[in-house]
Order: C-alpha cells, then sequence, then structure tokens
C-alpha cells in the first residue's frame, strides 16, 4: 500500500494499482516484449493466478515521498538495450509522477530474458 499525506488528509493507493500503472507505462516502450517474472515470489504467483497478473516483474517500495521501483523486463533480439532501459525509466517516471503526484526517486530495470520475434 503506497500512502500520500495532504493537508486534507492521507491518501491510499493499493499496490496493485502502482503495479499496473508501471507494468502498463513499461510495456508500451518499444523493444519490451513483456514483464518477466521477478523472482521466486512472483514464480510462485504464475503459478497460483497464471502467467499474467497486476504485480508480475514490478516491486515498488515507498520511502518518505518518494518511489524506488523495480522492473523485470523481456526485449526483443537484436534491440540496443540501454535504449529500450532509457525509454522504460522515462516513461514509467513521467506516468507515476503524473498520476500520483509522488517523487520517482529510482528505477531498477533488469533485463531476465531476449525473446526473438
Amino acid at each position: 500500500m503506497i500512502t500520500l499525506q495532504n493537508p486534507m488528509g492521507t491518501i491510499s493507493m493499493t499496490s496493485d494499482y502502482f503495479a499496473e500503472l508501471v507494468s502498463q507505462a513499461a510495456r508500451s516502450c518499444y523493444g519490451v516484449a513483456g514483464m518477466a517474472t521477478g523472482g521466486r515470489g512472483d514464480d510462485l504467483k504464475s503459478l497460483v493466478f497464471g502467467s499474467d497478473f497486476p504485480e508480475k516483474g514490478v516491486r515498488v517500495t515507498q520511502s518518505d515521498r518518494s518511489l524506488t521501483i523495480e522492473l523485470h523486463i523481456k526485449v526483443g533480439y537484436g534491440l540496443n538495450i540501454a535504449t529500450i532501459v532509457k525509454s522504460i525509466t522515462h516513461k514509467v517516471k513521467h506516468e507515476v509522477e503524473k498520476a500520483t503526484g509522488l517523487t520517482v526517486a529510482r528505477i531498477e530495470v533488469s533485463v531476465d530474458d531476449i525473446v526473438a520475434d
């Protein structure tokens, strides 16, 4: 749960909302073939929920008013990974800050798989 304090009270946003927001922004970038599982927890969720679930490959942590986002992605074969990662970081940062008003302090992108077209 991500929370934001303002003069009128507290706003709470679910992890599923953030995961879907970040996942949609990342998948819309050129060269991203999909989200990858981000460890044993995601592997277990894949078995229970199927291959696609909102928080697949996305971890969001909050400290004060800033967020750290960790992404695990699959990219297309033969594409420039550095360019794809730069595109993802800009797009995700912009979308999250626009939608929530919170500051994105850091985005960590792990390329876990290369997919042939």
